[in-house]
């Protein structure tokens, strides 16, 4: 346990210190976000804040995970590489949406060719659904989902680092009491980096994550996840993070019904995700990004409860949490497809 600490610790203060370096460097390269129509900002704000989570990250779990690097260790860690890779060059030269996914994949397949690998899921009503021949496709098609939804997360200022650093510190909480150290390390170390770049992300950001950021949030969670459902033998590995980065996952899959109802590619961007319908209704950015903490807070709550609670509590727990904010969504009109600002 004291592993795990050490890591969140190191990596909130080196990111506090390379974060200002690094924006520097993204000035520097042009790697800058200009306003448009899409965007809330206001200014010319650089990015790249990604490659400080990721330097602060792999120094603090390479210095606290002090046992012997097996293959699986390895995958993930060239997984990460390829992505933040990746990140960097989309931030940079703007790559288009199906070579950024087929990069994601060949990220993702870097860990499960180490054979992490998702076999079996659990029945609720007992049992168990072994996936065979589908469990590679499986866990590349989880770990990109992933990927995916923490970049779409990536809307407002401080939202999608806020948000990962609640679902870390929610994962390593149940990796703690399950005894999973190299995921409470991984994730002690996420939560850390996450909430040292918050100090220069939340608004008014001085500096924006950008894919190479949001790209790996969502690769390490997605990784992370499969790492433990391997070493835990249980499905919970896979549904605690699923609860808690509930909120993005609902956003993202109202998105995709949203923009194939509109008759819109999937991939189109648009001004219909949550933070957006939050700011319509006359939130600021902070009180926006606030009300989405606290509900993720909830869901956290939530997943924690489920894996202490009887099975059958602590599945009506969540149920009853997710059936709240979908209702609340759609209420809000996260299903209308255009600008919330012009409906």
């Amino acid at each position: 346990m004291n592993q795990a600490w050490i890591a969140f610790f190191l990596a909130l203060f080196l990111t506090c210190w390379l974060t200002p370096q690094v924006k520097n460097l993204a000035i520097r390269f042009g790697a800058v976000d200009r306003p448009d129509s899409r965007r809330v900002h206001k200014g010319v704000i650089p990015r790249l804040g990604g490659l400080a989570i990721f330097g602060a990250f792999m120094l603090a779990i390479m210095v606290t995970h002090t046992s012997q690097w097996g293959t699986e260790f390895i995958g993930f860690l060239v997984g990460a590489v390829l992505i933040v890779g990746l990140g960097v060059a989309d931030d940079i030269w703007q790559i288009p949406a199906r070579w950024k996914l087929l990069g994601q994949i060949v990220a993702a397949s870097a860990l499960v060719l180490t054979g992490s690998q998702v076999q079996w899921l659990t029945n609720p009503f007992g049992g168990y659904f072994y996936l065979k021949w589908l469990a590679v496709p499986f866990t590349i098609l989880w770990i990109v989902s992933m990927i995916n939804v923490v970049n779409l997360l990536d809307g407002l200022d401080g939202l999608a680092a806020g948000i990962v650093a609640i679902a870390a510190l929610t994962v390593l909480i149940v990796s703690i009491l399950q005894q999973i150290w190299l995921i409470a390390i991984l994730m002690a170390a996420l939560s850390g980096a996450c909430l040292g770049f918050l100090i220069y992300n939340f608004n008014p950001a001085q500096i924006f994550m950008g894919d190479t950021g949001s790209m790996l949030l969502g690769y390490v969670m997605g990784a992370a996840a499969v790492m433990g459902a391997v070493k835990s033998a249980t499905t919970l590995a896979l549904v605690v993070p699923c609860i808690a980065l509930g909120l993005p996952i609902m956003d993202t899959a109202f998105a995709i019904f949203r923009r194939k109802r509109a008759g819109q590619p999937v991939f189109k961007p648009d001004k219909g995700h949550l933070h957006h319908r939050l700011l319509a209704m006359g939130l600021s950015q902070k009180k926006a990004v606030l009300a989405m903490y606290f509900f993720s807070i909830c869901l956290a709550l939530g997943a924690i409860a489920l894996s202490e609670l009887p099975r059958l509590i602590g599945m009506v727990v969540v149920a009853a949490l997710m059936i709240l904010a979908v209702a609340g969504a759609i209420k809000i009109g996260i299903l209308r497809y255009g600008d919330p600002n012009e409906l």
